[in-house]
């Protein structure tokens, strides 16, 4: 199959996949993100990109990296103008706010859900909920995952590549079953689960052997033994069940 613009982060995924293809995708198109709010082009100069974060707001890691990228003033502007979103909508919030009745349930019964009824708190849980890297982040993840199956279907060569990596997080891998599920006809899908089922298991196990040595070889039996492929195991076993590397070092502003 022909080279496609769409289809070569697929591919530059696969060849750079580490435990999780799609890890690398995810992040790839968060530094994307990363570099249209903050970056040298300046976005968080134009009153309407202002007007689309301020809308969705950012969720607490994003904003975590974004004070990490290191552009101060960017952030301070982006922040100006939501505090100024905020304040309008915490006027009118806390103007027509009336407590509720107290009642004899306990706040922590099973049944009694305290956000339901207090606007102020439902107001703030739904902006704790959005995010506008997490919106663009995802929607741009969504069509590369179309964009890998439709290399699958068509690309004689790209089982083999699937087979060639060390599997998915599982984070990823729920995802990709749940796609696999909805795109492929039956007899397509039995096949893609003979290919990732065997492959996820296999390389579940081939963490678990490095973690178990890495734990091995802190006994005083051991210390002269190879660390054989366990010195990083911990963080690669991290990502194999949840996602992302955590090793990995903040995302900067280019100089």
């Amino acid at each position: 199959m022909k080279e496609q613009l769409h289809t070569i982060p697929i591919h530059d995924a696969m060849t750079h996949a580490g435990e999780c293809p799609f890890c690398y995708i995810e992040r790839k198109t968060e530094e994307h993100a990363m570099d249209f709010v903050l970056g040298h082009g300046a976005s968080y100069m134009e009153a309407d990109i202002r007007e689309m974060t301020d809308k969705e707001g950012f969720c607490r890691n994003h904003f975590k990296k974004m004070f990490d990228y290191g552009n101060a003033l960017g952030n301070a502007w982006i922040l100006k103008t939501m505090y100024m979103r905020y304040l309008e909508e915490a006027d009118k919030e806390f103007k027509n706010f009336k407590p509720q009745a107290s009642s004899k349930k306990s706040l922590f019964s099973k049944d009694k859900n305290p956000q339901d009824s207090n606007s102020i708190v439902n107001w703030i849980k739904h902006r704790e909920e959005s995010c506008f890297i997490c919106k663009m982040v995802d929607q741009t993840f969504h069509a590369y995952m179309k964009t890998f199956f439709e290399l699958y279907k068509k690309d004689a060569t790209f089982k083999d590549q699937i087979k060639a990596t060390q599997g998915f997080c599982l984070n990823h891998f729920k995802i990709l079953l749940s796609y696999a599920d909805e795109v492929l006809k039956d007899q397509a899908k039995q096949e893609f689960y003979d290919i990732v089922l065997p492959l996820e298991r296999e390389n579940l196990e081939r963490i678990f052997e490095d973690v178990s040595w890495f734990v091995e070889k802190f006994d005083y039996k051991n210390k002269d033994a190879d660390w054989k492929n366990s010195k990083d195991a911990v963080q690669r076993g991290m990502q194999k069940l949840k996602g992302s590397d955590p090793s990995l070092p903040a995302y900067v502003m280019k100089k």
